[in-house]
């Protein structure tokens, strides 16, 4: 069996792939609570003839399904996980959720399981149809969104044995990534105060609310004194009750600390940890830290960056039909609601958007159906994944594919409705034959393993991986 053959294998594998995408839309969960999501994936696997291992990493939806032997290893990674919030009508061009305040998967990335669930499918018949050595390894990464379940993963050592890891993100525009992004710890503060009435007895109260509050006037002053590409968020999870009469005695916020570079996290962290303590000590309350998960900055691949782009380039592209444009087009309108509209790949590279002003201003701005040119650049991206923890271990190559119509943002209503139509349809099967095409030139050209390998290790520069989750916090499965 050759390259053409083991893709066209895709294409004879795409309403069970598509089906499998639709189940995984159809009942959206979020960070390590996709219980039905990871029982669709597993069963999917276990049909196509792979040997499902569930609950690793003692993460009841984390899995791994295995084919092959020997070397090269090579692992694909899907995620299922979806965003709280973002309940969506599929197809539907106005924002009209199916389940108000319900969850939706407004990312993809019940497309991306399923993308790379066809990419490992050819590999695997590649390697029956060749007896060719090697393994391929699908990992199931729950938690994307907000609970690194990758991190816990590499933390377990899942990640050690493999050679090469591939994967891929819906997007609005087709591409290979490359760069870096940005490192971050998650952080929740809590303070424990002392219940009163507010205007009786006052004095006898401490309020674990003036606490966080407190504190985050404390992190407003620090921003000046951090390096400017750092980012700290914050959000106020338990603001200790709706009674403005009571002095409130318990009181949350969550931090989200982020840098280029996880070492350059680690101090900010500690600086905000000071804080914290400080807070508790104005306040006369007492704080408990709560660090919930951590990620690390992407290492970037210029080797495997080609690979995926010389494939994606030998690819035809999806084309669109007169009804897929005219949705396209409604949708744009309704999601634009007088904001300015970007493209999420200008924001990634910088570079990317002459490219982009170039196609649009020819053939309008409603599909971006091109191809990217190749950029490998030094940029650090303003978002954060739990993939860099994986490039930490191994060379990771990762390409982009439309699943969306133009200038559709990630993490929006507007994303969810284009989830289980044909748009995700055909980018998830585009993506898949990207991933498998240069899986199996890896497997074909050991050379280029070894090439991505040296190249990998040079970028570490003798730094190893630190999972910047400390042991002893485990996810929260609840």
């Amino acid at each position: 069996m050759d390259k053409q053959a083991a893709l066209r294998v895709i294409d004879e594998q795409q309403d069970f792939v598509i089906g499998v995408s639709d189940r995984i839309w159809a009942t959206p969960e979020t960070n390590f609570q996709e219980k039905a999501s990871a029982k669709t994936l597993c069963a999917a696997l276990r049909q196509a003839g792979f040997a499902v291992e569930e609950g690793v990493a003692d993460i009841p939806t984390a899995f791994t399904g295995t084919f092959g032997a020997g070397r090269p290893v090579i692992g694909i990674l899907g995620e299922y996980d979806a965003l709280s919030g973002l309940s969506q009508e599929g197809g539907c061009p106005e924002k009209k959720p199916l389940v108000e305040g319900g969850h939706g998967h407004g990312c993809g990335h019940n497309s991306l399981g399923s993308g790379s669930l066809a990419a490992a499918i050819a590999v695997k018949a590649y390697l029956e149809g060749t007896g060719k050595s090697g393994t391929v390894i699908y990992f199931g990464c729950p938690a994307e969104e907000g609970g690194s379940g990758k991190a816990y993963m590499a933390r377990a050592g899942l990640f050690s044995g493999v050679d090469i890891a591939l994967t891929w993100h819906p997007m609005s525009v087709n591409c290979i990534a490359s760069g870096s992004c940005l490192a971050n710890y998650e952080v929740a503060y809590h303070f424990s105060g002392i219940a009163a009435h507010a205007s009786s007895a006052p004095h006898l109260g401490r309020s674990a609310l003036d606490a966080v509050e407190l504190m985050n006037v404390g992190c407003q002053f620090l921003r000046e004194h951090i390096i400017p590409e750092a980012r700290i968020h914050y959000a106020i999870t338990n603001a200790g009750g709706i009674s403005a009469n009571v002095v409130q005695p318990e009181a949350e916020v969550v931090y989200l600390i982020r840098a280029p570079k996880i070492e350059e996290v680690e101090p900010i962290y500690q600086r905000v940890n000071d804080i914290a303590k400080g807070a508790a000590l104005m306040t006369g309350t007492t704080l408990k830290a709560r660090f919930i998960k951590g990620t690390s900055n992407t290492v970037p691949n210029g080797v495997l960056e080609r690979v995926m782009h010389e494939n994606f380039a030998a690819l035809p592209l999806p084309q669109y039909t007169e009804e897929e444009r005219a949705f396209a087009a409604k949708l744009i309108e309704n999601f634009a609601e007088g904001r300015e509209l970007h493209d999420t790949a200008e924001v990634y590279c910088p570079e990317f958007k002459e490219a982009l002003r170039s196609y649009q201003a020819r053939e309008g701005v409603s599909i971006n159906n091109f191809l990217l040119p190749q950029v490998s650049y030094d940029t650090v991206s303003p978002g954060s994944t739990d993939v860099g923890d994986v490039s930490w271990v191994c060379p990771v190559g990762q390409v982009y594919t439309a699943c969306s119509p133009a200038t559709i943002a990630l993490h929006s209503w507007a994303y969810t409705a284009c989830g289980n139509t044909s748009f995700a349809h055909k980018g998830l099967l585009l993506a898949a034959k990207v991933m498998a095409a240069s899986a199996i030139d890896l497997l074909e050209n050991p050379d280029l393993v070894e090439k991505a390998q040296a190249e990998h290790r040079h970028q570490l520069g003798g730094s190893v991986y630190r999972c910047p989750i400390p042991e002893g916090v485990s996810p929260k499965l609840d």
